[in-house]
């Protein structure tokens, strides 16, 4: 536990645990809730442990007192397997008063979740966890919080960890999975394939216990691939993979495969931002599709960082997936959250986190280069002039957030941060 880099959400799990019962952690596999569940617990049990795994599921159904006995916290590891653990603390805390109790992590929606008879409301906290952002693993330099502008402050000339296009190809290839921090050379990369080679041989017929084919599930997922930021329907995505993998499938099947992947919380799409500035149905309300981390989405079509330097149109939807990434980890402090816009006249903003108080700032993401970012001011200054014809609430800061550069820095001519993602924090 020493070599254990602490994550953003350490300090929203210690606030969920002081005001509730239980904590329910979720999040795709291997991106460190067990680890980082464990700095904070007393006791733990692990269902998912093979030669307990069955006894851990009777337990669960005979005597579930047995599964909760322990020091508080407790943590109980992939509790999907045994849904019933969640009446059982909820039963448990309502009899003894619990606080701060226990931290129940998994990596599924539960099969069986008609068998949760009780919501949980008032016992029952939710904490999202995804890949590290580049502040968790060390790759900005963090000059630029994002709390701190929403606070008001402001920035002038801040340095960033300057990272050459061809370097953060490699992260964007590595992903944010923190075991693969501790590889070198080509070893960095295999992590996220190993993701993408469990998720379609065994995950995504058991999170669900629907059997699907092995080959349809990578076809999938590539397809999915093919489409990041950018708002595809099935139909969009069943055309693509009749075109680009030789396959014809359903609707309903793609379907059955997309939800099954959003179960296991690979897929973590954005939903639209939908602000009172034009009639209801010339906003887009599609969903912008996106893998929780971009090395999935690079694992499932094959490629590595040589790739992505030949073809910088799909490494830039790539980069835009880990910049969204980041935004969400950094916005989940400050109780913010990560949409789109896009309207029917073509307006399009590639992020908008939007604060419980109303308060939202707009982003465009960029590879960088002055071509793109004059590009991306454009489309904010755009979307700032229909909010200010509206007479609406002003955006409290615009960013186009680039891929490499070695300063962050404000626009003289209309006041817009150009940050590279490797300058940002919380």
């Amino acid at each position: 536990m020493n070599n254990y880099r602490k994550r953003i959400v350490d300090e929203i799990l210690t606030l969920k645990l002081s005001s509730s019962a239980a904590v329910l952690v979720e999040g795709p596999k291997w991106c460190g809730k067990t680890t980082t569940c464990l700095q904070i617990a007393k006791s733990c049990v692990f269902m998912d442990e093979p030669t307990k795994r069955d006894q851990n599921i009777e337990l669960t159904s005979i005597a579930p007192g047995k599964i909760l006995s322990g020091d508080f916290p407790r943590l109980i590891d992939e509790w999907q397997i045994a849904p019933q653990i969640w009446d059982a603390i909820r039963f448990k805390a309502d009899r003894e008063s619990i606080i701060g109790g226990f931290m129940i992590t998994g990596s599924a929606v539960p099969v069986d979740i008609d068998e949760l008879k009780h919501s949980g409301t008032g016992r029952f906290s939710w904490v999202r966890m995804r890949p590290m952002s580049l502040w968790e693993s060390g790759e900005s330099s963090g000059a630029v919080s994002l709390s701190g502008l929403f606070g008001g402050e402001m920035i002038s000339v801040e340095d960033a960890k300057s990272w050459e296009l061809e370097q953060m190809a490699e992260i964007v290839c590595r992903g944010g999975w923190p075991q693969s921090l501790m590889m070198k050379g080509r070893a960095r990369f295999e992590t996220a394939k190993n993701i993408v080679q469990a998720i379609v041989e065994r995950d995504i017929s058991r999170v669900d216990k629907i059997g699907r084919n092995t080959d349809r599930a990578l076809k999938v997922m590539r397809s999915y691939a093919r489409v990041q930021g950018t708002q595809a329907s099935a139909r969009v995505i069943k055309a693509d993979i009749a075109s680009n993998e030789m396959m014809s499938i359903d609707d309903d099947t793609i379907y059955s495969y997309i939800n099954a992947l959003r179960k296991l919380f690979v897929i973590e799409d954005s939903h639209a931002w939908c602000p009172n500035l034009r009639t209801k149905d010339s906003v887009r309300s599609s969903d912008t599709k996106y893998f929780v981390d971009p090395s999935i989405a690079v694992a499932a079509l094959g490629v590595g960082p040589g790739e992505l330097m030949n073809d910088l149109k799909t490494f830039g939807f790539m980069f835009e997936t880990m910049a969204v990434r980041d935004l969400r980890v950094y916005a989940e402090l400050f109780g913010g959250e990560v949409r789109h816009y896009h309207d029917k006249a073509g307006l399009e903003c590639d992020a908008v986190i939007h604060l419980p108080n109303g308060e939202y700032a707009l982003f465009e993401v960029k590879m960088g280069g002055q071509r793109l970012i004059d590009e991306g001011a454009r489309t904010l200054n755009s979307l700032d002039s229909l909010i200010a014809g509206k007479k609406l609430r002003k955006p409290t800061f615009k960013m186009i957030i680039t891929a490499v550069g070695e300063y962050a820095y404000v626009r003289k001519e209309d006041g817009i941060m150009v940050c590279p993602l490797s300058s940002l924090k919380a």
